[in-house]
């Protein structure tokens, strides 16, 4: 127990060393001192909070809110000092606020316990004491023998032992880690892979010595030794040993395995990574606002303590008999005296901050935030994939967006691979019809017939056919015979899978071709080149990496001679080429690009045998190294890939998304700037950019390519900015690669933001992830401060997306690592404008009149109450009740503006997909900029200054307004200012409201009832439990009183009269775009004015409330909507249905 409190505390981390030793069946060694090393357990805890820690920890969190943490104060005074309102009306509300948020995080992670307790109680089998036992996954130690069956997840991360095959393979998908699909191969060493049944893995002695626990999960640094017969044998260990928990063993029967990283420590929980919190422009600006109103907070407080004693230095004013000073007061420090009527000024105006706004915004952006999932317009079918929010703080960013910065592969493009033509030998070539055809001819050979291939072109061939990490799955999976004994019926038993689909499209074509590819049997791979069977035996593999952009295998041919096949980029293969057509394939290479074609080049080197000798020691020793083992691989990678001899090069295309084109013309319509970046070469991005209608063809296309040095890079920059200012009228494009960037970024960042932002369009090449991100940092940085996007769908594209303000990953082909790294998530590209210009648009205008609506109903609420201590010589006398005070905020005015955040429409989601330039309307904070809040605020103090006075007029001097001459008191004028208050704050979202269905209209009525019903019901009993009633019978005697209800009518209608004008005067004089196509909506668009859809006379209340679903989620029936265009609209002239992802039909509802 008490090594685990020095372990939270971080007093005893479970290691200290670099590597962490493992023995096997924990068989530790009997002789000398050996001290074993503690490691975690095999417990999943991915939950908050405990049984013991969730109370003082809740609270901790929440009281780090600035509004929390200032009523908790307010609270306290009012307990420790004479304050005029009962410390209830601080307390409830706070305990209201805290409850509520701690009942909602409490079920979160009573959620999250459940599915922990589910996954740490699975049943497993581990090998001890020489027999198969059964246990739970969490009682799994470090060193445990564990087997895995066929379609079972891993348990931990394990080393592969053995499995039913001999030579020690099996096949895995780690699709929930990173979504790959394809099956990957994992392997045993030779001298474990024997020992497949329990008593021969009891008998093994061996000890895996590997790196402490680590994220990467596809790096992984160890080597096992085993002791056989005396002698100790060891064997480098790599990724390609590791069995991730998480993954799922496939087409192999079962297999054991050592486990080295348990619990926590596996790469699975060390990849739940916490996210930086991001914040949005919208919450921002509620914390300057709630800082304005703390300044207005304490000027009042201030001012009021200073007019009380200006007033009692007054020989005049003697206070009245039976408010005499005590011997003891009038003794008392001036000081304290002074602090503490501060204080009990303060409390008495501490609503003017809205406690109950944080959860109010809390619970619009949880529910609100449902409807992305619900929509059916970001749904795909193909896939069966929804739309999801991984996160629901920057719902309104999205309508906020200025820079959308987006990856080309996969997000653009479909990700799926088609062979075009090839470079072989400097001669292009084209499959047609299955042949290899040169360019320029055709298909002339007869149906049957085997073309002649030069030995360059049959080696091109198998050398893309070898070259790859493709598995191979056969319809008889569980059928004893290895994979070869499948050659026969090849075309329809196996299939190709890649965890890279240009691989896959490159075996495909070859296969196509007449060089099938058949599979690899541990070390064994064989090809069928035009109907004859070879053997290559793998030698080794030097995997793809990020630094050296190629990837390239070692070979033994059946001749016996040991060759290299490397395929690369082209800047990673060509200028390491000494022979072959070097000239002319980059020519090639550079025509495939501009056809937007993605592209490979394939070279090879012959080693004798002291070569081979050298180069396999050489990697031998790099492997088994256990420290800096990457950086002495890059070296040995970059000794064996030289000398090479070119082959040629491959020219692929990756299809264009749907809508892609459409969408982006959609985002610059709406004001957003979009920006292509990619790895890819410039002139297959250009290509690409240009199909996509990124750049357009009259579009003046600048280059920042190949810059060297820093002077040449701020040269070409000035002649950019200077080219830019001559040409006026012409739209611009840049095109930047990655070396050019990271020179501009390092000295010249204010000349090249200064020709990005003249640009329409900026394409990025030849970018590393980290560049992405750091073109995202500098602009989000820049000292405009624009809220930036970035989308993207594979690994490579976290960093950006991580680093933008909304990040959105695509459920592409390239895994879900950018999927759990994102904000939101969809399938297609295609979806991004729905998001933005009607979702994004949606979430703005809701919160942004959800805060200044609360702000405003809260400076109404205070200030008659500020105004009154005028009246009554700042006496501190509270105008409202307690419970008024209470529950003004939690139930008199909370629902109607709730309701208001989750369904508020301006205008019609069709009108918003079409109309992108509507988008405009909202950008850069605009409904809540200081004028805005401003106006909401004197509003707020108009309004007040009615309330107070308009009540005090008309009741005047005489009192005595009712017909039997009884006079009014100070609660009947106070509870006449709240009841004109309720009613106007109401009726004034009521007037903000367009988009009306009867969920606002019951809260709206329902809200002004429940007032008057809870007036009548707590003045007109005696309730037990209160020890004073000030407030009995006072609400009835009000409302008994014509006078008052005559004082009700006139009080509303002047404060609101002036407000409708102001709103007429606006829309006919300086009527904003969005307002405009309401008017047009109104007369002509779309005909479903009633805000709940069409339906027909006796329709259900159900089939009411899901027509008001769809609706919200902007599925409202296409079919019954109808819309007006005319030729002069500026938004699209060509496909009027463009982003409407229904069609639509010109009928009336």
């Amino acid at each position: 127990m008490l090594r685990w409190i020095r372990q939270q505390l971080d007093f005893d981390p479970p290691h200290q060393s670099d590597t962490r030793t493992v023995y096997i069946a924990n068989r530790f060694p009997q002789h000398g001192h050996y001290v074993p090393q503690k490691f975690a357990d095999n417990r999943i805890i991915s939950s908050k909070y405990t049984v013991w820690n969730f109370v003082p920890k809740n609270l901790f969190e929440q009281f780090r809110r600035i509004a929390n943490f200032y009523f908790l104060i307010i609270f306290l005074v009012q307990l420790m000092i004479d304050t005029p309102t009962s410390p209830v009306t601080s307390g409830l509300p706070l305990f209201f606020v805290i409850t509520v948020t701690a009942i909602k995080q409490g079920y979160e992670d009573w959620l999250r316990h459940k599915a922990d307790n589910e996954v740490n109680g699975a049943p497993v089998f581990v090998v001890r004491s020489g027999s198969l036992v059964q246990t739970r996954s969490k009682n799994i130690r470090v060193g445990d023998i564990v087997r895995v069956a066929k379609d079972e997840t891993f348990p931990a991360d394990l080393v592969l032992l053995s499995s039913d095959r001999t030579e020690g393979t099996c096949h895995i998908t780690t699709a929930s880690l990173d979504g790959e699909t394809n099956l990957k191969t994992h392997f045993a060493v030779p001298e474990t892979a024997v020992s497949q049944s329990v008593s021969q893995l009891e008998a093994l002695l061996a000890v895996v010595e590997c790196q402490q626990p680590e994220a990467d999960l596809y790096r992984f640094v160890g080597r096992i030794t085993v002791t056989q017969l005396g002698e100790e044998i060891v064997r480098p260990l790599g990724p390609e040993n590791l069995l991730l928990r998480g993954a799922r063993l496939k087409n192999t029967k079962e297999i054991f395995g050592v486990a080295v990283y348990t619990g926590m420590e596996s790469k699975m929980a060390l990849n739940y990574k916490c996210k930086s919190q991001k914040r949005s422009a919208v919450e921002k600006s509620m914390n300057t606002f709630l800082i304005i109103y703390l300044g207005i907070l304490l000027f009042e407080a201030i001012l009021s303590t200073i007019l009380k004693y200006a007033w009692q230095a007054e020989g005049q004013w003697n206070e009245p008999f039976y408010n005499q000073k005590t011997e003891q007061e009038r003794n008392s420090s001036q000081i304290l005296k002074f602090i503490s009527d501060f204080l009990a000024f303060l409390v008495l105006y501490n609503f003017i901050i809205p406690i109950s706004l944080y959860v109010t915004v809390e619970m619009q952006k949880f529910l609100g935030s449902f409807f992305i999932g619900w929509d059916l317009d970001l749904y795909h079918e193909e896939s069966d994939q929804k739309a999801q929010v991984n996160t629901s703080d920057l719902n309104e960013e999205l309508g906020q967006v200025e820079y959308v910065f987006t990856d080309k592969t996969g997000t653009l493009t479909e990700n799926e691979m088609q062979f075009r033509e090839c470079s072989i030998n400097g001669i292009k070539y084209q499959e047609i019809n299955g042949k290899l055809v040169p360019e320029g001819m055709t298909d002339d050979f007869p149906d049957g017939s085997v073309p002649q291939l030069s030995r360059e072109e049959e080696l091109f061939l198998k050398a893309v056919s070898l070259c790859h990490t493709v598995q191979i799955s056969y319809d008889q999976t569980d059928s004893p015979a290895g994979p070869f004994s499948h050659a026969n019926g090849i075309s329809i038993q196996m299939e190709y899978y890649a965890s890279s689909p240009d691989e896959k499209a490159l075996v495909e074509a070859m296969k196509r071709l007449g060089v099938t590819f058949l599979g690899n049997n541990g070390e064994k791979m064989e090809v069928k080149t035009f109907g004859r069977s070879e053997t290559y035996e793998l030698l080794h593999v030097l995997e793809f990496d990020a630094n050296r952009r190629r990837m390239s295998v070692i070979l033994q041919a059946p001749s016996g001679e040991k060759i290299l096949f490397t395929k690369g980029a082209e800047s990673s293969v060509l200028p390491y080429a000494k022979s072959g057509e070097i000239e002319k394939t980059r020519v090639h290479v550079d025509e495939f690009a501009l056809k937007g074609l993605r592209t490979l080049v394939v070279a090879c080197r012959h080693f004798s045998v002291q070569e081979y000798e050298e180069v396999d020691r050489r990697l031998h020793e790099a492997r088994t190294a256990l420290q800096q083992r990457e950086e002495r691989l890059a070296e040995v990678f970059a000794f064996i890939e030289r000398d090479l001899h070119l082959l040629g090069a491959t020219g692929v295309e990756d299809k264009l998304q749907e809508k892609v084109q459409e969408t982006i013309e959609a985002l610059r319509l709406a004001g957003i700037k979009v920006w292509v970046l990619t790895g890819d070469k410039h002139e297959t991005a250009i290509s690409v950019s240009l199909s996509c209608g990124h750049f357009h063809r009259t579009m003046n296309i600048l280059e920042l390519l190949q810059q060297r040095s820093d002077n040449e890079c701020a040269e070409q920059l000035g002649r950019l900015a200077r080219r830019i200012k001559e040409d006026h009228v012409i739209q611009h494009g840049l095109v930047v690669d990655g070396a050019s960037l990271s020179l501009a970024l390092r000295e010249h960042e204010k000349l090249f933001m200064e020709v990005c932002r003249n640009c329409s369009a900026v394409l990025c090449c030849r970018m590393a992830p980290l560049q992405k991100a750091k073109v995202v940092r500098l602009f989000k940085t820049s000292p405009e401060k624009p809220i930036t996007l970035a989308i993207g769908d594979g690994a490579n594209d976290v960093s950006m997306i991580q680093e933008a303000h909304v990040g959105i990953g695509i459920m592409g082909k390239e895994g879900r690592q950018a999927v759990r790294n994102s904000d939101y998530a969809f399938a297609r590209f295609k979806f991004l404008a729905k998001l933005l210009l009607v979702h994004g648009h949606f979430y703005y205008i809701r919160i942004a009149t959800l805060v200044q609506y609360f702000f405003y109903k809260n400076v109404c609420f205070i200030t008659p109450q500020f105004l009154y201590q005028f009246f009554c010589l700042f006496s501190q006398q509270t105008l409202y009740d307690s419970v008024y005070l209470t529950l003004y905020n939690i139930c008199f005015t909370s629902l109607p503006i709730l309701v208001y955040s989750l369904f508020e429409q301006l205008v019609h989601p069709h009108v918003l997909q079409n109309k992108p330039a509507l988008y405009r309307d909202i950008s850069k904070n605009s409904l809540l900029s200081f004028k805005t809040f401003l106006y909401w605020t004197l509003l707020g103090f108009f309004h007040a200054f009615i309330f107070f006075f308009g009540s005090y007029i008309l009741m005047g001097e005489d009192t005595s307004l009712m017909g039997n001459g009884q006079m009014f008191g100070n609660w009947t004028f106070g509870t006449l200012v709240f009841t004109v208050m309720v009613i106007t704050v109401t009726l004034k979202l009521a007037l903000e409201t367009h988009f009306w269905t009867w969920m606002n209209h019951f809260v709206t009525w329902g809200s002004i009832a429940f007032y008057f019903i809870f007036s009548l019901f707590y003045g007109g009993i005696i309730w037990p439990f209160l020890h004073t009633q000030d407030m009995y019978f006072v609400f009835v005697q009000l409302l008994s009183s014509g006078s008052a209800w005559f004082a009700i009518i006139i009080i509303v209608l002047s404060c609101l009269f002036p407000d409708v004008i102001k709103k007429v005067l606006y829309r006919h004089l300086q009527p904003t775009s969005t307002q405009k196509s309401q008017v047009i909506e109104a007369q002509q668009g779309v005909g479903c004015l009633d805000s709940m859809c069409c339906f027909s006379e006796g329709e259900s209340g159900g089939a009411r409330l899901g027509r008001l679903v769809d609706r919200v989620m902007s599925r409202c029936d296409p079919a019954r909507v109808r819309r007006s265009w005319s030729d002069l609209d500026p938004f699209y002239s060509n496909d009027r249905s463009i982003l409407t992802l229904s069609p639509v039909e010109s009928t009336h509802c």
